[in-house]
């Protein structure tokens, strides 16, 4: 017996866009999302990103793979190359979409398993800042 893919669980791509709305109106609005908003505003913007994570999210709960059907390829690291992502970044986004996932009433074990996939995709676009010229915080000046 298969099981079914959590898009079905959480309501199907309705519920996927009112969590994607939710995460970014709360990225727009809580100070965890300050330097999250910074890095949206220096790429292509926020209603494009909302937009692009509606497509990816729909194919990451097993739904209709759309930003595959656009891009080509679902990689997050490859999607995220040209982002500078500290790991203050990773986890304020994590607060953001876990305040999302609770706001809109998605819990049980389903969901406690998809913020374990979302941390592990999360912590793993940390990339070395060094690169980018970027000083983390605990660098003396």
């Amino acid at each position: 017996m298969s099981q079914a893919p959590l898009i079905e669980h959480i309501g199907g791509e309705n519920a996927v866009r009112a969590l994607v709305e939710t995460f970014y109106d709360l990225m727009e609005s809580l100070p965890e999302g300050a330097h999250l908003r910074l890095l949206h505003e220096r790429g292509q913007g926020m209603n494009n990103a909302r937009s692009e994570q509606f497509a990816f999210m729909c194919g990451f709960l097993g739904g209709r793979r759309y930003y595959a059907e656009r891009h080509g390829h679902m990689n997050l690291r490859e999607i995220h190359a040209h982002v500078p992502v500290r790991h203050e970044d990773a986890e304020n986004w994590l607060i953001c979409m876990d305040r999302a996932l609770s706001d809109c009433g998605h819990s049980g074990p389903e969901v406690d398993r998809l913020r374990g996939a979302l941390r592990r995709a999360a912590l793993r676009l940390v990339n070395d800042l060094g690169e980018w010229g970027v000083r983390p915080e605990s660098a003396p000046v």
